[in-house]
């Protein structure tokens, strides 16, 4: 058996050198089936606090910079690239209800989705087809990606906001709110 600071250090060095985040199961086949869990928990430990950090995105790992070390690899400024509302809203319905096909995401929206707004979300790496249903026409599927968990630092899908979240933080329309406070009047009395 190999001793735990060899393991630790293995784990590290792989990880150190991934060109994307990895699985523990894809350490574990680097690392010639060793278990590496008990390292990534001991490496995330005590790489915390520090200039990187070991972060678990859904089921992957990776070192990245400390999110209030960011500031200082900057070196230009950069532009953010604005998803229209109806990206904005595509992403959404993926995140919340995948998977999802062009049909399910039209029918949640109301209105047809063009086939650019799906190709600027798959540009940006954050949702990728994911099968077939299986109904006449077989429809394509979407899903998210880790690159969305990721850029939106959430761990699962199980972190999205719920209802009372957002409720919360002031962004559902405060128009919905009152029809759904709302009680429906009688239009004659019955007595």
């Amino acid at each position: 058996m190999t001793p735990p600071d060899a393991t630790i250090r293995a784990v590290e060095a792989v990880l150190f050198a991934a060109t994307e985040p990895m699985t523990a199961d894809a350490i574990r086949v680097h690392l010639g089936g060793i278990e590496v869990r008990t390292a990534l928990v001991a490496l995330q430990a005590d790489y915390a606090g520090r200039g990187i950090e070991l972060v678990r995105r859904g089921e992957r790992w990776h070192f990245q910079t400390a999110a209030d070390m960011a500031h200082l690899l900057r070196r230009t400024h950069e532009e953010p690239r604005k998803l229209s509302r109806a990206g904005i809203e595509t992403l959404a319905i993926i995140a919340y209800h995948e998977p999802a096909t062009r049909a399910e995401i039209e029918a949640i929206r109301g209105v047809q989705i063009s086939k650019g707004t799906i190709d600027v979300l798959m540009e940006a790496g954050w949702i990728r087809p994911a099968g077939r249903r299986e109904v006449p026409g077989r429809p394509l599927l979407y899903a998210t990606t880790p690159a969305f968990l990721a850029h939106f630092g959430l761990a699962s899908r199980r972190d999205l906001p719920g209802l009372e979240d957002l409720r919360a933080a002031g962004l559902l329309d405060p128009v919905d709110l009152a029809f759904e406070t709302m009680e429906v009047a009688k239009p004659y009395d019955e007595d």
